[in-house]
């Protein structure tokens, strides 16, 4: 992502939604140290290799894409473009990708489907699982294609001390739970992996874990129905100190090998070379936040566009260099970390 678009964002955004979105928990350790894990990776191209013709295109859980980079699950982008998620997946489909809508949402699910972009709902699990039925019946009805359950928010981790005043003390109203009806709902601290068989029930819909970084936690949930595992600590917005994805990724997708699940992963990924590392160490797509978020403060859909076509163009650049012919081109040895 070209830094002057976040500068930009900056002065675009309120304060407070600002540091909301850049935040991340207690001494911000976690997200201060996500990009640097992706940078210190080092590349083994191949030569000789055939790369005439570079495609980046792929498939997500069935769904034909032309680019592995995908857009995460974040609230309050109606605070970015008066339209939100309507306004992004535009972008993203101009862009031949795929997102992930929050349930947090101050758009109608509706809007998004009328977009004709494929996508997915995320979901926190409610104390109350008659509310989340009830919205993941909104979200298929609407076209969402999987559940994406974030798994790693039994509790809200504490943010950093700050003068600036509270996002929630300063958004308008509306600006979120536009699928939720009247009611405010309260998450579960009490999730379990039987969760994962009644939300393919009730939503029939197949379900991705969000939030996974350790190998068991990954295969237990394949284990119990889930399609697909994104590693991802919050963009370091929950537990500090927890490990970076690009750290994490390879033992869950090695332990997950041999099944049909598929792996994604989020965090820090800023360059098409990023994306090639992850794609090398086991992922078969990667997901961007926050650079969605200023793309679309600064230029709406035409700035999400423009930041998917571009990180696109840097992984096929990359991908040549590399002596890969596509995504499914990239070999498992072609990373390596370097010597502490």
């Amino acid at each position: 992502m070209d830094r002057r678009t976040g500068d930009l964002a900056a002065t675009r955004l309120s304060p407070s939604v600002y540091q909301y979105f850049r935040r991340g928990a207690s001494g911000e350790r976690t997200a201060a140290e996500a990009v640097d894990a992706w940078d210190q990776l080092r590349l083994r191209p191949h030569m000789l290799r055939n790369v005439s013709a570079v495609s980046t295109a792929t498939t997500v859980l069935g769904t034909e894409i032309r680019t592995p980079i995908l857009v995460s699950p974040s609230t309050l982008q109606v605070m970015c473009d008066p339209c939100g998620e309507a306004a992004t997946a535009t972008g993203v489909g101009a862009a031949g990708s795929l997102m992930c809508v929050t349930s947090n949402t101050g758009v109608p699910f509706a809007k998004v489907g009328e977009t004709g972009t494929p996508w997915w709902v995320q979901a926190y699990l409610l104390r109350d699982r008659g509310l989340c039925r009830d919205m993941l019946v909104r979200a298929r009805e609407a076209g969402a294609r999987a559940v994406v359950l974030t798994a790693d928010v039994p509790v809200v981790g504490t943010p950093p001390p700050t003068e600036i005043p509270d996002v929630w003390g300063v958004v308008p109203a509306g600006s979120t739970m536009a699928n939720w009806g009247s009611h405010s709902p309260d998450r579960a601290d009490d999730l379990s992996l039987d969760d994962l068989g009644w939300l393919r029930e009730v939503s029939g819909l197949p379900v991705v874990l969000k939030g996974v970084l350790r190998g068991d936690d990954a295969r237990d949930a394949v284990s119990a129905g889930a399609s697909a595992i994104m590693v991802s600590n919050h963009g370091g917005r929950q537990l500090d100190g927890a490990v970076s994805t690009a750290y994490a990724l390879p033992e869950v997708a090695n332990a997950v090998s041999g099944t049909d699940a598929e792996v994604y992963v989020d965090g820090g990924i800023r360059r098409g070379e990023h994306v090639l590392s992850a794609l090398a160490l086991g992922a078969r797509a990667v997901f961007v936040g926050r650079p969605v978020l200023y793309a679309l403060a600064v230029d709406g859909a035409a700035g999400v566009q423009r930041l998917l076509t571009d990180l696109t163009a840097e992984l096929a650049h990359a991908l040549a260099l590399a002596g890969s012919a596509s995504p499914a081109d990239v070999p498992g040895d072609l990373v390596v970390r370097p010597p502490v």
